[in-house]
């Protein structure tokens, strides 16, 4: 909540500032940039929207709790992203199309700068946050505000061949911003659709195999699930011990697999562990008799 506030309140302000060179300037290109600065300031609303709902408790209804407000926010920033290219693309068609000189041009030089310095600070603030909390969205957000540092410096080849008399010049890198706008949204978009479908980074499962296999009385590891509930790891697994144990020690043999789980994968609060007992000589393996009855 506090990375949301201060960037909020950094890309707010360097909006503003933007926002008064294009009423002077009349700059297509600073447009643009001042625009997608203002939605991405904006994308703070439903991030805090959601990091509040995710603290609230589960319920009966939503037995996991209200994580998944977070990929919900994710969506919803995507479609702020595409929005504001849409919206940059048709502004510096439209210029193309009926070129104007730019007034003011050192202000728009000055105010591509601030842009640039603004959101550069907003994006490493944001990056470093999210992969610190796990949230995809934030991470998300904060890629969105380093590509708007740099599309805030193309700005300075607007005012610069504003400078010497080539009115395209502006309208061009406004369609050069847009083009820069769409990457960040590709980007953007995988990431949230990954988020949402449940995936994790092959190497967390590598992970989370090798220290089950190094707890006592942990024979094989079976089927190993795990997802993201907002910025929260869950695990789900099954592991294999010898079927003459008792059920206390099953029992105790799940609970170190429990822990060495919590211990290993990062950002994982729960963990939850079966113990499947190893069929014996000659008996056969309980988990491909269930398999072929869900078969038939």
């Amino acid at each position: 909540m506090r990375a949301l506030w201060v960037s909020l309140a950094v890309l707010g302000v360097t909006a503003l500032v933007q926002a008064v060179v294009v009423v002077v300037s009349g700059s297509v290109a600073l447009l643009g940039d001042t625009v997608h600065n203002t939605a991405d300031a904006l994308t703070a609303v439903p991030l805090g929207i959601a990091f509040v709902l995710g603290r609230r408790a589960a319920t009966r209804r939503f037995t996991y709790g209200y994580g998944r407000a977070e990929d919900l926010a994710g969506i919803a920033i995507v479609l702020t992203i595409a929005a504001s290219a849409a919206f940059a693309a048709w502004t510096a068609v439209d210029r193309l199309l009926d070129p104007r000189p730019m007034q003011q041009i050192p202000a728009v030089a000055a105010a591509a700068l601030v842009g640039f310095a603004g959101n550069e600070w907003v994006a490493r603030y944001r990056i470093r946050v999210g992969r610190s909390i796990g949230s995809a969205a934030l991470v998300a957000d904060g890629l969105h505000a380093r590509t708007d540092g740099f599309t805030s410096l193309a700005v300075l080849l607007s005012a610069g061949g504003a400078a010497l008399g080539w009115q395209l010049a502006d309208p061009i890198v406004g369609l050069a911003i847009t083009a820069a706008i769409t990457l960040v949204l590709r980007d953007a978009a995988r990431e949230v659709f990954r988020r949402v479908m449940d995936a994790v980074d092959p190497a967390l499962v590598d992970r989370a195999e090798r220290a089950l296999r190094d707890v006592a009385g942990v024979r094989e590891v079976g089927e190993l699930r795990l997802r993201w509930i907002g910025h929260r790891l869950r695990a789900e697994v099954a592991v294999v011990v010898d079927g003459e144990v008792t059920v206390r020690q099953a029992h105790a043999i799940a609970v170190d697999a429990e822990h060495a789980l919590l211990h290993a994968v990062p950002r994982l609060t729960a963990a939850l562990v079966h113990a499947d007992p190893a069929p014996a000589p000659g008996e056969a393996d309980p988990h491909l008799a269930l398999a072929h009855h869900a078969t038939t």
